[in-house]
C-alpha cells in the first residue's frame, strides 16, 4: 500500500517554553558584562539566523560592523552618549547595525524573478524608507537570533550619527541605524523589568 501524499497544509506547532522563555520573557537588554569573549564563529552564526528573516523583495539592507577591538572601541567612543560609554566599553561586542544606501545593486541576484533594482534607481526616497525599514526588521532578527544562539544583547539608541557615520562609513555608502552590544550579561546588575502595555491598550481585532 502507498502512503497517503503529504498533506498541503502543513501545521506548526509550538517552539517549547524553554525556548520562549530564552528568547523573550527571561530575556532582557543588558547594560553589564561578564569577562567573557565572543568568538568570532558565533557572531557568523548569528549572522546565518538573521539572515533568513523576510525583507521585503529580499532586499537585505542591513549592514553589521562588529567592534571587538579596544581600538575600535576607541574610534566609537567620541560618537557615544554619556550615559552608554560604560556599558560599550564593557561589552565584549559592539555591533553597528546599519544600512546599505545601494542595497539595490544586488537585487539581480537576491530577487531574480524580476526587476526590482530599476525599482529604486533614482528614487532616494524609496531607498531611504525600504532600506531604513528592512534594515530595522533586520536588527530585530539579529536580537533573537543572538539570543536563540544564547548571547545577551544590548540594543541603544544615544550616539551621534554623523559622527560615527564620518568615522566608519566615510564613502557615504552606509549609515547607521543603531547599536547594539553582544555578549553575556552580568544577571546581578539587572533592574526589575519595566511594565508593557496590555493586549487591549495597542490591538484592535477587525
Amino acid at each position: 500500500m502507498r502512503n497517503p501524499p503529504p498533506s498541503p497544509i502543513a501545521l506548526k506547532t509550538s517552539i517549547s517554553e524553554d525556548a520562549i522563555d530564552q528568547l523573550f520573557r527571561q530575556a532582557r537588554t543588558h547594560s553589564a558584562w561578564l569577562a567573557e569573549p565572543v568568538p568570532v564563529e558565533l557572531l557568523g552564526k548569528v549572522y546565518e539566523l538573521a539572515r533568513l528573516g523576510p525583507t521585503s523583495a529580499n532586499v537585505s539592507p542591513g549592514r553589521f560592523v562588529f567592534i571587538t577591538t579596544p581600538g575600535a572601541k576607541a574610534r566609537l567612543r567620541p560618537a557615544l552618549a554619556p550615559g552608554n560609554v560604560d556599558k560599550t566599553m564593557a561589552a565584549p561586542v559592539t555591533t553597528i547595525i546599519a544600512w546599505d544606501t545601494e542595497f539595490y545593486e544586488k537585487l539581480p541576484r537576491l530577487f531574480p524573478q524580476a526587476d526590482m533594482r530599476s525599482y529604486f534607481i533614482g528614487n532616494r526616497a524609496l531607498i531611504d524608507e525600504t532600506a531604513f525599514r528592512n534594515s530595522s526588521l533586520q536588527a530585530a532578527y539579529f536580537i533573537l537570533a543572538a539570543r536563540a544562539l544564547g548571547l545577551d544583547c544590548g540594543p541603544m539608541s544615544g550616539f551621534d550619527a554623523d559622527k560615527l557615520n564620518a568615522e566608519f562609513f566615510p564613502d557615504g555608502k552606509w549609515k547607521v541605524n543603531f547599536l547594539c552590544n553582544l555578549g553575556y550579561g552580568d544577571q546581578s546588575k539587572l533592574y526589575p523589568r519595566n511594565p508593557r502595555l496590555e493586549f487591549d491598550e495597542v490591538a484592535a481585532v477587525l
